[in-house]
């Protein structure tokens, strides 16, 4: 009995010593509960060295099957007799799947179909339906063959032989048997306005005869200059749909040095002017205006100096018209190297 004494004193005086607002189950856990868990502890043994072995836990690989298992797990997959599935579906599912892709691939096709009407409902294709802003035309040249630049020997036949037959497949559609059969003469010196007719009536254009560019033509010399050392380019406006270049006024154009001795570049010829007249223009369009031939300009540098590489500038002047923009080279302008060789 004294055990149980001492037992029941040790708890009289925990209960006796405790604080007034601590819980009974703490001072518990001080007395028996504490004794309690340390003899759990006590029990706990060291892990064996086989419950350490993580490979027996590891999931085991199925057994490779045989080429005829294959085989058969292929056929039986394509068309199981015993469930009646074709590639593990019923015919009734093939139904409804194919079903589904049907109708929405029909409804896909039909709003993909009635935007393209509308698009080409509400476009015309003679003109664009947006014309808010036009952008001033650039030009080109030619001969056009290695970027641009022109560079050879007018005593070697061979350096410049390429450029004359650039030249030549340049000029055919502007032969004068060509332009007399598909366009008309034109001799106003004011823009050729065809608006007055019907949206897709066809659009007259005037000629514009090889024969004009006199030396540069290639009728009187066929090697345009090149074999003298005094060399032709052609220059061409860029069409720009419906737009009225100079705005009632023709645009001419100069060349000069742009890098190099200024006194290099010599006399500059321009045929069969200087300008570009009027009545080319405004540009109806390909359909509208099948047989339109830009105007060209031939420039024949007479007195270039040899062996001194230059670059010269070709440049379009007229009212609307920017050449002097820093991120577009070719906007009203052209620049291209020049170096002959005696």
């Amino acid at each position: 009995m004294e055990p149980s004494s001492t037992e029941g004193g040790a708890e009289d005086t925990l209960l006796k010593n405790h604080p007034p607002g601590l819980p009974h189950k703490v001072i518990l856990k001080h007395g028996q509960e504490l004794e309690e868990e340390q003899e759990e502890l006590a029990e706990h043994k060291p892990l064996e060295q086989e419950d350490l072995n993580f490979e027996k836990w590891k999931r085991r690989p199925l057994p490779k099957r045989t080429l005829h298992q294959k085989i058969e797990a292929i056929k039986t997959y394509l068309w199981n007799a015993e469930t009646k599935e074709f590639m593990g579906r019923s015919g009734k599912s093939w139904g409804l799947i194919l079903l589904f892709y049907a109708a929405l691939y029909t409804f896909l096709a039909a709003m993909f179909g009635g935007c393209m009407f509308c698009l080409m409902w509400s476009i015309s294709p003679y003109h664009p339906t947006y014309n808010d802003r036009v952008m001033p035309p650039g030009m080109t040249m030619a001969p056009y063959l290695e970027a641009h630049e022109i560079a050879f020997n007018a005593s070697d036949r061979k350096s410049w032989k390429k450029y004359a037959r650039s030249m030549d497949e340049y000029l055919k559609p502007y032969n004068d048997g060509v332009q007399e059969k598909k366009n008309i003469h034109c001799t106003q010196d004011r823009y050729f306005m065809q608006d007055d007719l019907e949206e897709s009536a066809e659009r007259k254009a005037c000629q514009f005869k090889r024969s004009w560019l006199g030396e540069c033509s290639g009728l009187q010399d066929p090697h345009y200059g090149y074999s003298q050392g005094r060399p032709c380019i052609l220059l061409r406006m860029n069409r720009i749909l419906g737009y009225l270049p100079g705005q009632g006024k023709a645009v001419n154009v100069t060349c000069g040095v742009k890098k190099g001795p200024p006194e290099a570049l010599g006399e500059i010829q321009f045929f069969p002017k200087s300008i570009f007249e009027m009545m080319y223009y405004p540009y109806y369009g390909k359909l509208r205006q099948t047989n339109y031939s830009a105007p060209v300009m031939a420039v024949r540098f007479a007195g270039v100096q040899y062996d001194s590489h230059i670059v010269v500038q070709c440049k379009l002047h007229g009212k609307g018209i920017i050449n002097d923009s820093p991120t577009d080279r070719n906007l009203g302008r052209v620049s291209f190297s020049l170096d002959i060789g005696a």
